[in-house]
């Protein structure tokens, strides 16, 4: 961990793994997304996930922190049916209507994530592209059990560290959570 205010050198250090456009195609055709979903891409990044939502009919708000990253997403779907929001995820407050996540999450979000995830009635579905053996933890074992009782949750497919740019030094998979 680098010291606060000292400049990090590259992607990787901070964190950033792009999907690559091949494979967040992948993750999206997996996803039962549906002309109209309210779908959220929760660290939209520069949007991997965002098109193939978008091609599946889907309506989107991409979530982003950073804000040229936001400012870059809004210019490249101007024309589509995407809100683009510039929001820490720790502290962000879902849509209060049925809604579906697809993301690639900052992997050290993914515990309080999907607590918040699973506190909500209005979630429909979530496919979320986190670290394979976090993946496999949070399907064994949910957090805010008492609220995984509504959901199924299970590891779906392997998502391999060339899947993004520049691979991260971890490989991935994607956490399904269903309704029951």
């Amino acid at each position: 961990m680098r010291a606060s205010g000292q400049a990090r050198a590259s992607r990787r250090d901070w964190g950033w793994h792009p999907l690559r456009a091949d494979w967040a195609a992948r993750v999206v055709e997996q996803a039962p997304v549906r002309p109209g979903d309210l779908v959220l891409d929760l660290g939209a990044g520069d949007g991997a996930l965002t098109r193939p939502l978008l091609d599946a009919g889907a309506r989107v708000l991409a979530v982003e922190l950073h804000p040229g990253r936001a400012a870059a997403l809004r210019r490249r779907f101007a024309d589509a049916p995407v809100t683009v929001v510039t929001h820490d995820l720790a502290d962000l407050r879902l849509p209060r209507r049925p809604f579906r996540v697809v993301s690639s999450p900052p992997y050290q979000l993914s515990t309080g994530l999907l607590r918040a995830l699973l506190g909500t009635d209005r979630l429909l579905s979530a496919d979320l592209v986190l670290q394979r053996a976090a993946a496999r933890r949070l399907a064994d074992a949910p957090p805010g059990a008492r609220h995984a009782r509504r959901f199924v949750l299970d590891v779906g497919a392997p998502v391999p560290r060339r899947a993004f740019r520049p691979p991260p030094r971890v490989d991935s998979a994607v956490l399904r959570v269903r309704r029951r």
